[in-house]
């Protein structure tokens, strides 16, 4: 007898639908999976057959053939046990396998019986959503994450043996309250319980440079002496980040789901990313990889921010694998057996010192730095130019005066740059640019290139003769070019502009001091 089960596995962070085939016949007990099963899933033959015998249904006595179709995609992971097994009950005549048609089946079985959950699922069921099927079967415990995808049936079961004999109809041991992703709002106590850039003394230039930031999901690089506030500042920036749309929100849902990092699977976060790994993070780390490949910190800050604290420290491998993530806002890992994308837009946020010692130019004490300019050039060298050039603001971060530390903290500028005074101009600006490039693929001034960028981002007379000199004595590359022209679109939309000014142009240049220093 021969019985089709609908199943799904991940690709990517993107659902795949999977038909586990199953057929019954005569000859020795045994059974054999086919179609490309890796080893979690050839070893679902042990799982199915005690976790149907301790269920107490009959394991019939046969030649068992499960193929995965379609055959030539590799299959990983034990999602596939519970389509298994209600395959080879529907085939012995113990389920009808009719209730199960429209249907995508999703679990991996203990030995017991008992469902346990698999990672994926919010891909799985999204993609069985826009194929067009109707319900979902899966574990008790994935449930709340499958709820979030709406106009989709979702029966969670905890136990094999759920599944009535006798009615053939599916049990629904449970209600959840369904939650869809317009549904779900930003978690407004996170900026009121994070810390707040109104509490940083002096440092006003910074915090006016991670708005703009912010606010075109630019990348920035903090240079400055240790005990400057630099790791401060940039850990302050989510509390400024806009919300995450519902479409950013679902892939980074995939993205957590696929590598088993989504903590709270019940709601919805808006909360964009902060990814700061530490420095001795491997290359494979960083992108993603390994036996069973997973999503890399660059996958993980997607829509979000990724932190380099320290950013010379990271070893010359790790950074230079950054530039095609950064540039292309997505990895591509081939092996042997697949290639997988990972999309990876993120804004890149690092700290570095100017020197080995870190006071190099520091104007509080002249001596105490003794590096050479041998060494100073040895240490940024770490960062290679073509890396540099994919980093939008580059901005020098003093030490902080005595008189700013002693200050009132309700002084106005404090006040001014609080973190809620901040997000309300990021917001706006991001408002302004959703409307801009409506309809045209893209969302954010970062995201400029070619025919569009020229198109926004005309330049006045003087504003150009401005940009033309500072080209031909800075030495700017094109590169360089492109990304002044897309801060100063970013500055004239915080100020609710839509001309670009001089004045624009002045401020985008003056956020390049690697430039003017190398």
């Amino acid at each position: 007898m021969y019985v089709k089960i609908l199943s799904a596995t991940v690709t990517g962070i993107d659902g795949q639908m999977i038909e586990v085939e199953v057929d019954l016949a005569s000859g020795l007990p045994q059974m054999t999976i086919v179609g490309l099963p890796d080893n979690a899933i050839r070893e679902a033959t042990e799982r199915v057959r005690a976790a149907i015998k301790n269920c107490g249904y009959q394991y019939p006595l046969g030649r068992i053939t499960v193929n995965l179709a379609p055959a030539d995609l590799r299959k990983e992971g034990s999602a596939f046990d519970l389509a298994i097994a209600i395959g080879i009950l529907a085939c012995s005549g113990q389920l009808t396998h009719v209730d199960f048609e429209n249907c995508i089946v999703l679990g991996e079985l203990s030995l017991d019986g008992k469902l346990k959950p698999v990672t994926g699922v919010i891909s799985m069921v999204h993609a069985a959503r826009k194929a067009g099927y109707q319900r979902v079967l899966l574990p008790l415990l994935n449930a709340a994450e499958a709820r979030l995808i709406d106009e989709i049936e979702v029966i969670p079961i905890d136990h094999l043996s759920c599944l009535d004999t006798k009615s053939t109809k599916f049990i629904n041991i449970t209600n959840y309250k369904p939650h869809t992703i317009e549904s779900v709002e930003l978690d407004s106590s996170f900026t009121q319980n994070s810390c707040d850039f109104s509490e940083v003394r002096g440092q006003h230039h910074a915090k006016r440079v991670l708005m703009v930031a912010a606010a075109g999901m630019h990348n920035i690089l903090f240079i400055g002496p240790p005990g400057s506030g630099k790791t401060m500042l940039i850990r302050r920036l989510p509390t400024i980040m806009s919300p995450l749309e519902s479409d950013e929100a679902l892939e980074v849902m995939k993205i957590y789901s696929v590598a088993g990092r989504w903590n709270d699977q019940s709601k919805l976060s808006r909360e964009r990313p902060f990814r700061a790994p530490h420095h001795t993070i491997s290359y494979a780390g960083m992108l993603g990889g390994g036996t069973i490949p997973k999503p890399g910190e660059v996958s993980m800050a997607h829509h979000g921010i990724l932190f380099l604290d320290e950013m010379p420290e990271f070893t010359r491998q790790v950074l230079e694998v950054l530039r095609q993530p950064l540039e292309d806002r997505y990895v591509l890992l081939s092996r042997a057996r697949a290639s997988l994308q990972y999309p990876t837009f993120f804004t890149l946020a690092a700290t570095m010192n100017p020197c080995p010692c870190g006071y190099a130019g520091d104007q509080t004490d002249l001596e105490r730095c003794r590096c050479t300019p041998v060494m100073i050039r040895r240490y940024r060298s770490k960062i290679s130019g073509p890396l540099l050039d994919r980093i939008d603001l580059h901005i020098d971060v003093p030490r902080v005066k005595y008189k700013e530390i002693i200050g009132d903290s309700a002084d106005a500028q404090l006040a001014r740059y609080s973190s809620e005074f901040m997000r309300k101009q990021v917001i706006n600006a991001q408002s302004i640019q959703k409307n801009r490039y409506d309809g045209l693929g893209i969302r954010y001034n970062s995201e400029l290139t070619g025919r569009m960028l020229r198109l926004f981002c005309s330049l006045s007379r003087e504003a150009n003769q401005l940009l033309h000199q500072s080209f031909e004595a800075l030495g700017f590359s094109v590169r360089t070019y492109d990304r002044i022209l897309k801060i100063a679109r970013t500055i004239a939309d915080l100020e609710g502009l839509e001309a670009i000014e001089t004045a624009h142009i002045a401020e985008a240049i003056q956020y390049r001091t690697l430039d003017r220093s190398i």
